[in-house]
């Protein structure tokens, strides 16, 4: 049996409209093993975005557990729960999130100052890195010089450089054009297929969740559909 990396146990989710509560996710029982690359797909509005922020900490779910390992969050202090997500999550957005006037390398590895380590340890992690996203020659660029999709590999280094347990993106071509978006679904793949990383992406593509070696369908804030996928990586780096 593989080793779980996180899961939850009958988590809810609700949000006050006035005197009204909205249930936004309901009863959510899942588990992902290391290694997986999962795929929450479903329609807009149905919960998959707010079950991956409360996946990687980032809201707190209304009732239920969500566990890291062995690690229950209820049991994790504040400050804690951002070590945690600084050393053993990578975040990847739909809008990159990048610092505009710091240059591709500085963003990259802008993760490893904020835990407050040196950046000249983490020269060589930073070379491999830049030569799986393909942007050895963009080093010195800033966001504003780069396209959409070079914006999208540097945020995807950026998630990569502390060597996390899970990285969790939120619709990560949701802001590209066609060919840009197949580029990073397979640089995605290939991470997750080569480099061992587990990784939970949100979409509303099915094109996009066929990426995953698993799918989950999310509606209504339920979990309607849950099943393996075995597609292959297409390219190489």
């Amino acid at each position: 049996m593989k080793e779980s990396i996180i899961k939850t146990s009958n988590l809810y989710k609700s949000f006050k409209i006035g005197r009204n509560s909205v249930d936004i996710l309901k009863n959510i029982n899942l588990t992902v093993e290391k290694g997986e690359f999962v795929s929450i797909m479903g329609p807009s509005g149905c919960g998959k975005s707010t079950l991956l922020y409360l996946l990687g900490g980032l809201d707190n779910p209304t009732k239920g557990d969500i566990y890291f390992g062995e690690k229950n969050y209820k049991n994790i202090k504040s400050n804690h729960m951002g070590t945690l997500r600084r050393r053993d999550m990578g975040f990847v957005f739909q809008f990159y999130n990048l610092v505009q006037n710091l240059n591709v390398e500085d963003n990259i590895l802008l993760p490893i100052l904020l835990d407050g380590k040196k950046a000249k340890n983490y020269e060589k992690e930073l070379k491999d890195i830049l030569k799986i996203i393909g942007l050895e020659d963009k080093r010195r660029h800033t966001p504003s010089e780069l396209s959409g999709g070079q914006q999208q590999r540097v945020a995807i280094a950026r998630a990569l450089i502390s060597k996390p347990k899970l990285i969790l993106a939120d619709e990560p071509i949701g802001n590209l054009d066609s060919k840009s978006g197949e580029d990073i679904m397979n640089l995605l793949r290939c991470i997750n297929k080569d480099l061992g990383n587990t990784i939970i992406q949100v979409t509303h593509s099915m094109e996009s969740s066929e990426y995953g070696t698993r799918i989950i369908n999310i509606r209504d804030g339920e979990i309607e559909k849950d099943s393996k996928n075995n597609l292959k990586c297409s390219i190489n780096y």
